[in-house]
């Protein structure tokens, strides 16, 4: 479905990612993993183009979509969900959620898709006249994923999505990520907690300095000594 070849993203002078090449297949969730500055998030943004890639090519279903606006992105089928959330905090639950079907003329199924958000986070139901901005983290958390699926995205770019949550708010958050899969959405997953990030996923990449250094089935990757030594704590 997603196919990165020679990718590279640069701050000025400062090359945070050096041509990369890797692929999501329909159906995966692939997870990346790395230490801060190891250009993940370079990585993610370039693709849904909101950030201009410095060389490379990005393939989505086939067509080269790497010079593409970002809102033609959303109209392909890739939807971002950022590191930090980004909700409109001044707009309510529900229009945050109405921003993410923005690209749709569908009203009907947009009606379900609400719902079907709704079922995944019942607290985004109860809150939904409420301001984003007033929102606990994790609350907010839900309302970007649920945002995101709004557009009914193809593929679900998620850039940390248990960053400065609680436990308990990071298995919710969790559950709906492994629910969402299981109904068939592809999902290229960067995640802190590089353990929850392989158990949850079927592949995965390790990025180190803006390279690619490892690949592999996520179980295979559990079980490396390197990846176990610098990522998994032991």
């Amino acid at each position: 479905m997603l196919e990165v070849t020679g990718l590279r993203v640069a701050y000025g002078g400062i090359q945070a990612v050096r041509s990369i090449t890797f692929h999501v297949n329909e159906g995966e969730m692939v997870a990346l993993i790395g230490a801060n500055g190891a250009g993940k998030t370079s990585t993610l943004k370039a693709i849904a183009r909101v950030l201009d890639a410095a060389g490379g090519d990005v393939h989505f279903l086939g067509e080269k979509v790497t010079r593409l606006a970002p809102h033609d992105m959303i109209r392909k089928g890739i939807a971002l969900v950022p590191e930090g959330r980004g909700v409109f905090p001044r707009l309510t639950v529900a229009e945050n959620l109405a921003m993410g079907a923005f690209v749709r003329t569908d009203r009907m199924q947009i009606a379900a898709d609400l719902e079907h958000v709704y079922g995944h986070f019942p607290r985004l139901r109860e809150r939904e006249a409420q301001l984003a901005g007033t929102l606990s983290g994790g609350e907010q958390q839900m309302l970007a994923i649920g945002r995101a699926l709004m557009s009914r995205p193809k593929l679900l770019l998620l850039d940390e999505p248990s960053m400065g949550l609680a436990p308990l708010m990071v298995q919710k958050i969790f559950e709906v990520i492994r629910a969402v899969a299981a109904e068939g959405m592809t999902i290229l997953l960067i995640e802190q907690n590089a353990r929850l990030a392989l158990q949850t996923s079927q592949r995965g990449y390790v990025m180190e300095s803006g390279e690619i250094t490892l690949t592999g089935e996520s179980a295979q990757l559990l079980d490396d000594p390197k990846v176990r030594a610098a990522y998994l704590g032991e």
